[in-house]
């Protein structure tokens, strides 16, 4: 018997129907043992010996592994390709010969980029060794990740309260997005004009130019500056006639693009799929370990973790005659394409993402995939397809129109348009754009010739305002990364993943906009680890893994370089002050968070009591901004200026809103350290009524009204129908919810607060008790007392499946016993198996005393009560 081990039970489903049954497939679910989150799991001064800790569900899989392994013949590794796979199964390895199981079997390691039959099979015929480069490359990079994390994190912690780590790659990625906001925060809009023509041929064909030369010199975008100067032009071009001065056409050839990496892939789904990273490599997972194809389950998509361009000699020759079979032979270029990859410190390791089948066609499997599997199987079919289709051929024209008026200056006109002469790959496929360019290229100009009279129809003078450089998406963030060699394709989304996760930035509308903290994090580690967050840096790193991978240099040589360096600059940073933080925060951040007021004043003045200055605190939960008069002024506010007409008008005593009709107190809008409130001030309260705003409320859109209903909150749903408790609707830190009986459940929008009536809360209610129960036992059927030790016995329905209880003994039910015909007899012999396997001595269930009866009759006289202990007297 062959035990074959992989990562997913997936995949081991999938690989076991190829291999009959002479093999036993089992999966490791993923990485069976980590560092453990403490300090000493990397030590350094023993030569980087490193601990690994498995915990007890990888254990009791490990077990089934382990039991398997010690009656076969030969074990096989088959986990992934790549650097990860090849960990895995050095892991595996590991633990097998710590429990002497492995003996003097012989052991193989065989790799596949696709789940087919004949993938596994021919891998199966050519095993090779485990790739002790690899495994160092591996080593290397998750002993340089948890040193950062873990000496990085607590120097945070101490100097910047509220932070909550720093990485390796996750703080560079995060400075990505924070340098992007900076830009954003200092871009300065300059207005600028463009003139526009409609335009008709003699033949009365409509068509568009634009002015773009004046006496003969070319415009440049700012010498339109304004208004005045956009209607002298259109005066004096209005007096003019119109020649066509020349006519240009050039035909361009379009390249298709190459098939998919893992990043290119990830930025196609989330233009054109809508998805983020992760639900595109959770879909893609499904398709590479295989889908059931009506009794045959297959792997339909190769390895999705690359950042390889090339496909397989096979493969490309398939794609031709896919192209021939669907389009024709005009659509078959003379040769096969050859793509080689642009990013940065690429491996090349694998072949591109493309399906193992290319003659399956999307439309024959789309019965057999729900909706998000086929949209992805469909983009990387029609992606890989493309890439070996004949190039598209446009032709490109440009049209220059002069004015020939004597009594005015020489105005240039010019009208740019293509045609399409042959669509080649864009018949089945053509990129998404992440950022509109405005090109209208793709317009298409009725014919003219040179010398030809065209009429003026309308001359309009266009406004326009420059715009600052776009916020990163998920999938530019990516592409950024890639062309900056920071990061590899597995860890893309998880890095993303982690910085949304620990607060440092969010998303809206697609785009990732960094949060307060995540800027502190940023600006601090810019200021004291500048080397450490530098993308070149990050970049070297990782071309040094690289060359571990290849077994060009030592695993352990990179990490002494590196943490003779790191700690040099960690031991820099022992004696520094918070206030010293502070200042150098307050110096780097400065344009966000004291932005200039343009009008001379300075923007660091406290707005509340005039003479202090306000600057960057710190507290128990994090950053904010206080005066250096405090406690004499206690004016506050959050990281990012209120957009307000002023910062005062909502800090001290606020803005005040109007009067509330019921009780005649004065309503306020404020702004405190957790954002913006209103406020009901009432004399005869001593703490006045408060209310968060809702998160897509902006302070400017409160008026008295909404500061009412916010302040009647929370709202009396109405009494709970079993309970008889009171069901009410309000607003918290997370959001809108519901509550009853100590029970959250949260609701879609703010409007839901007032409008949700009881039987929709109910239902919420259940299903949120429900969920939260999850994995927690309930009682499917009592059976009785124990006859011989007494208590109850009940049969349970828990996470893993039925079983019995019996005070502190769990037994699980054998699969052929349903828990409907359970008798007492058969549970109690169970609940003995156990006791007796585990050791445990069972004992008698206490009698319950009968309840004292009370008595109305004089009081017993009351014994002192003795001294309290030490113990009692500390709490």
């Amino acid at each position: 018997m062959n035990v074959v081990i992989v990562e997913s039970p997936a995949k081991a489903k999938t690989i076991n129907k190829y291999l009959g049954p002479n093999f036993t497939v089992l999966a490791s679910y993923g990485h069976i043992r980590d560092l453990p989150s403490k300090d000493g799991s990397v030590r350094p001064d023993e030569d980087f010996a490193m601990s690994w800790d498995m915990d007890a569900r990888s254990k009791k899989r490990f077990k089934e592994i382990a039991d398997a392994v010690k009656d076969a013949d030969k074990l096989i590794l088959a986990t992934d390709p790549d650097r990860e796979g090849e960990a895995i199964s050095w892991h595996v390895l590991e633990v097998l010969s710590e429990k002497n199981v492995l003996k003097d079997k012989a052991i193989e390691r065989v790799v596949f980029n696709a789940i087919t039959k004949s993938a596994i099979l021919e891998a199966m015929q050519n095993p090779r060794e485990l790739d002790a480069p690899l495994v160092d490359a591996y080593l290397a990079r998750r002993a340089l990740d948890y040193l950062v994390g873990f000496t990085l994190s607590p120097v945070l912690w101490r100097k910047l309260p509220g932070s909550r780590s720093a990485g390796r790659v996750q703080s560079v990625a995060l400075r990505l997005v924070c340098q992007r906001e900076l830009e954003i925060e200092a871009f300065k809009s300059e207005e600028y004009w463009t003139i526009e023509a409609d335009m008709q041929t003699a033949a009365g064909k409509p068509f568009q130019a634009r002015l773009f030369a004046v006496a003969g010199d070319r415009l440049g975008k700012f010498d339109i500056p304004n208004e005045e100067v956009a209607r002298k032009h259109v005066d004096a071009i209005l007096n003019g006639h119109f020649l066509v001065e020349s006519v240009e056409s050039k035909p361009q050839k379009r390249n298709p693009y190459a098939p998919f990496t893992t990043s290119t892939l990830q930025q196609e789904a989330s233009r054109k799929l809508g998805f983020s990273s992760a639900r595109t490599m959770q879909v893609a997972q499904k398709l590479y370990e295989g889908i059931d194809l009506g009794g045959e389950t297959q792997g339909l998509i190769t390895y999705m973790r690359t950042d390889g361009v090339q496909i397989a000699g096979e493969a490309v020759a398939a794609c031709r005659n896919v192209v021939s079979d669907q389009f024709g032979e005009a659509y078959v270029p003379s040769s096969p394409r050859i793509y080689k990859t642009k990013a940065k410190n690429a491996q090349e390791a694998h072949e591109a993402i493309r399906p193992t089948t290319l003659s399956r066609l999307p439309k024959d499997i789309s019965s057999r995939l729900d909706d998000e599997q086929f949209k992805l199987y469909d983009l990387i079919w029609k992606r890989t397809i493309a890439s070996q289709m004949e190039s598209a051929t446009i032709e490109r024209t440009t049209v220059d129109i002069t004015t020939t008026s004597p009594d005015s200056e020489r105005y240039s006109l010019r009208a740019t348009g293509s045609v399409v002469r042959f669509d080649g790959f864009l018949k089945l496929y053509q990129e998404g754009r992440d950022d509109d360019d405005g090109s209208d290229d793709s317009r298409r100009l009725p014919a003219m010739a040179k010398a030809d009279v065209v009429g003026l129809q309308k001359l309009s003078p266009n406004q326009h305002f420059t715009e600052p450089p776009p916020r990163y998406t998920e999938a530019t963030l990516i592409k950024r990364m890639e062309e900056l060699g920071i990061g590899r394709p597995s860890t893309y989304t998880s890095t993303l993943t982690v910085l949304r996760d620990r607060g440092y930035v969010q998303l809206d509308k697609k785009r990732l906009i960094p949060e307060d903290k995540g800027r502190l994090v940023t600006a601090f580690l810019e200021s004291f680890f500048t080397r450490y967050v530098q993308y070149d840096f990050t970049a070297s790193l990782e071309e040094k893994l690289d060359r571990i991978s290849n077994g060009e240099i030592e695993w352990k040589d990179v990490l002494r370089d590196f943490w003779t360096e790191f700690t040099a600059a960690v031991g820099e940073t022992t004696d520094l002050r918070v206030s010293e933080v502070l200042d150098a925060l307050n110096e780097l951040l400065g344009p966000h968070v004291f932005p200039d007021p343009g009008d001379g004043t300075d923007p660091r003045k406290c707005p509340s009591c005039e003479d202090g200055r306000i600057s960057l605190k710190v507290g128990r939960y994090g950053a904010f901004i206080g005066c250096s008069n405090y406690p004499d002024c206690r004016f506050t506010r959050q990281l990012s200026n209120s957009s307000d007409d002023s910062a005062a008008e909502l800090s001290g005593d606020g803005k005040l809103l109007g009067v509330d009709p019921e009780t005649g107190g004065n309503i306020f809008l404020k702004s405190g350290r957790f954002g913006p409130y209103v406020e009901l001030s009432l004399e005869s309260e001593e703490k006045p009524k408060r209310s968060g705003l809702p998160k897509e409320t902006s302070p400017d859109e409160v008026t008295l009204e909404s500061a009412i209903r916010l302040l009647s909150l929370p709202r009396l749903v109405g009494p709970h129908p079993e309970t008889g408790k009171p069901i009410t609707a309000g607003l918290g830190r997370y959001g809108p919810f519901i509550l009853h009986d100590g029970v959250y459940a949260n609701l879609e929008s703010f409007e839901d607060i007032f409008t949700i009536g009881e039987n929709r809360a109910v239902t919420l209610i259940a299903e949120k008790a429900s969920k939260s129960r999850g994995a927690r036992a309930s009682a499917l059927k009592e059976l009785g007392e124990h006859p011989e030790l007494g208590g109850p016995i009940q049969v349970m329905s828990g996470r893993y499946g039925p079983y019995v209880k019996h005070a502190k003994t769990n037994a699980t039910l054998p699969k052929d016993l349903e828990p409907e015909t359970v008798t007492l007899e058969r549970a109690v012999e169970l609940i003995a198996e156990k006791n007796a396997k585990t050791g445990k001595t069972p004992k008698k269930a206490k009698a319950k005393k009968p309840a004292k009866k009370k008595t109305t009759t004089a009081k017993k006289k009351a014994k002192p009560k003795p001294a309290p202990s030490s113990a009692e007297t500390t709490g």
